[in-house]
């Protein structure tokens, strides 16, 4: 049965991202401590870490609204953990999953043809975050890693990095064969749960703190029965997406089947993006200005269910699952 509250080395592990974060280049704070390569294997420079931990970090980072490429750099190491060779471990990499006009779960459209030489793919992948090394592609032969390959620059709601791979028989190591393909999309779909449980917690305490000190007809908004039963709202949000979310993430790490538990951790993130709404509601006007923090939550939120391709698409894998 699992124990949803975290042990000391976990309980270490959030706080000590929570003071990095904090703090002036959190990205920079992030390597120096190690805490983007956790989940590696101690051999290749990590700590030997599992997915609840990815969750601790991510759900920190999350909860600032921080930019910086803590997902796809601990999704990515985890999975090479669990499939990759340790030079593949060693190598620092991105996450290139999704494809113009297809859902995560498709099978990938990109193609991968063996020569000679080894292997070379052909494709485009859209939304690669944070493209500054090797990148792991899906493919219809499986998962591969890819050497800084040729992109454009996106536009991204969050206002971090990302880019849009194209792959022209490309040079390409492969990592694990076409069975890894899911299990790299249930390690990615629990880091973006992990921070969108993060980003409501965050939107909801700023949202908290301003309703029980703006005032209105001489009274704080927080005294307003409509606006408790809204903060309420939220509130509930927020915890059937870290139930989710914690469920998929333990059984993860346990190697338990953890189809289910993502399919309604990833429909909760699209509650959660819903939620913001609710939020920025409650803010007024406040809730639009770009100076003030709410917006950074919003547009996180809005990002990272649009990863996962909405909830219209989790509903289909929920009712194929049942």
């Amino acid at each position: 049965m699992m124990n949803f509250g975290l042990d000391e080395t976990q309980r270490d592990l959030r706080e000590l991202a929570a003071d990095l974060l904090a703090e002036d280049e959190p990205e920079r704070r992030l390597r120096e401590a190690g805490l983007l390569a956790v989940c590696l294997p101690e051999e290749a420079g990590g700590a030997g870490l599992g997915p609840v931990e990815m969750a601790v970090v991510l759900r920190e980072v999350g909860a600032r609204a921080a930019s910086v490429p803590a997902l796809p750099a601990l999704a990515a190491s985890l999975f090479l953990a669990r499939h990759g060779t340790r030079d593949q471990q060693e190598r620092p990499a991105t996450l290139a999953l999704r494809e113009p006009g297809r859902a995560l779960a498709d099978p990938p459209a990109t193609t991968a043809d063996r020569t000679d030489d080894g292997w070379v793919l052909t494709g485009r992948k859209t939304g690669v975050p944070y493209l500054e090394s090797d990148v792991l592609v899906t493919a219809d032969a499986g998962v591969f890693l890819v050497a800084r390959p040729e992109s454009s620059p996106e536009f991204a709601s969050t206002g971090e990095p990302a880019a849009t791979v194209v792959l022209d028989r490309t040079p390409a190591e492969r990592v694990a064969g076409p069975e890894s393909v899911a299990a790299l999309r249930q390690v990615l779909t629990a880091a973006v749960a992990a921070q969108a449980s993060g980003v409501l917690a965050g939107a909801l305490e700023l949202t908290t703190g301003y309703v029980k000190t703006r005032r209105q007809f001489g009274r704080a908004l927080a005294e307003f029965q409509a606006v408790t039963m809204q903060v309420a709202d939220v509130y509930i949000a927020g915890r059937a997406l870290d139930v989710a979310m914690w469920s998929a993430a333990w059984r993860l790490g346990e190697g338990l089947p953890a189809e289910e538990d993502l399919a309604l951790a990833a429909f909760h993130t699209g509650e959660a993006f819903r939620a913001l709404y609710t939020c920025q509601h409650l803010h007024g006007g406040l809730g639009l200005d770009v100076t003030y923090p709410l917006h950074r939550y919003f547009a996180h939120a809005k990002h990272l269910s649009h990863l996962l391709g909405g909830q219209d698409a989790q509903l289909d894998l929920i009712g194929a699952l049942a």
